[in-house]
């Protein structure tokens, strides 16, 4: 055998190892904390570092990242709240008024838990606490600085290829066009636990792999954009009763992964992400491009880096960084 085929077998059987943890995991029975990364209180969430105990299959502790949040309150479950379900023990009493802790049953004290298995050091960077700093990359820059340090990176997207080949993930697709040029699947984020539509959450991932990032757009993509953008506002529709008017659609700048994809929210989820300087609705996107063919080959972006991230530590070492 071969050491690229060899190669290939081991890098097959991790795979399937990697996904049997991930399936038979029941409980963090063995699971060791080594650090908290991040805590949001206004999204109530906490971001943790930690290991799971070695075992017959895993001959090393690997690290792992996990993201613990609250879910949010719903109508379908308030009236099972309110009830005797619930035991509440009194915290503080002043007239009318009265603050209790509230114990809701097991069922509808759920936490929506992220697991990330094995973690690399770039999940660990991203969900990691840090300082940030804004960037304005101009398409020289991105010649110079960004695109050298992507190709550098090789950040793995075999994640991405397992939904568009469907051997992961495929009963969550709720929409597909198979074009190879303009088609793309439409499932959930997983930011949306399905169960509220005001937090209403999909990414729209294109079939074709030769778009990176908006830096790659011009007009030869508008057919993909404009596909993408009425065939996600018809199967939304469809699908969840949610018209165009109660859709925010947008495509990252820098993108979380380099392979095109849009975001489509409710509007009324204040989803992470949306903020200026990171947020580019794709219908500005389409009209920029309509009328400029190379905007973003010419448009200097602006955007945030944290403290951490390799790539702001090339745009520092070109003198780059705003003063």
């Amino acid at each position: 055998m071969s050491s690229v085929d060899a190669k290939e077998q081991a890098t097959k059987k991790r795979k399937i190892d990697e996904e049997t943890t991930q399936q038979e995991l029941k409980s963090f029975d063995g699971f060791t904390i080594t650090k908290i990364l991040n805590e949001n209180a206004s999204n109530k969430s906490i971001f943790v570092l930690g290991k799971f105990s070695k075992d017959e299959k895993c001959k090393e502790e690997e690290n792992a990242v996990v993201i613990l949040e609250k879910t949010p309150f719903s109508e379908e479950t308030v009236g099972n709240l309110l009830s005797s379900k619930m035991e509440l023990s009194l915290q503080m009493q002043n007239d009318i008024y009265g603050m209790f802790t509230g114990y809701p049953d097991k069922l509808l004290n759920g936490v929506k838990t992220t697991v990330i298995y094995p973690a690399t050091e770039r999940h660990i960077q991203k969900y990691t606490a840090q300082n940030v700093n804004l960037i304005c990359e101009s398409y020289e820059d991105y010649v110079n600085i960004t695109l050298p340090y992507l190709q550098s990176q090789k950040f793995s997207l075999q994640w991405v290829y397992n939904i568009l080949n469907k051997t992961s993930e495929a009963d969550r697709i709720i929409f597909e066009d198979e074009d190879e040029n303009n088609g793309f699947v439409l499932l959930p984020d997983m930011k949306w636990d399905k169960k509220q539509l005001e937090n209403l959450y999909l990414i729209a991932i294109c079939h074709r792999k030769d778009v990176m990032s908006l830096r790659d757009l011009n007009e030869k993509h508008l057919p993909l954009l404009k596909n993408i953008q009425e065939k996600c506002r018809i199967a939304v529709k469809e699908k969840f009763n949610v018209g165009p008017s109660q859709l925010r659609m947008y495509v990252h700048y820098q993108p979380s992964y380099y392979h095109f994809h849009v975001h489509v929210t409710h509007l009324k989820f204040e989803a992470p992400g949306i903020q200026v300087g990171r947020a580019y609705l794709l219908s500005d996107v389409i009209e920029n491009i309509e009328m400029v063919a190379n905007y973003y080959q010419k448009k200097s972006m602006t955007f945030s880096l944290r403290e951490n991230d390799g790539l702001l530590t090339k745009f520092k070492e070109a003198g780059k960084l705003l003063q």
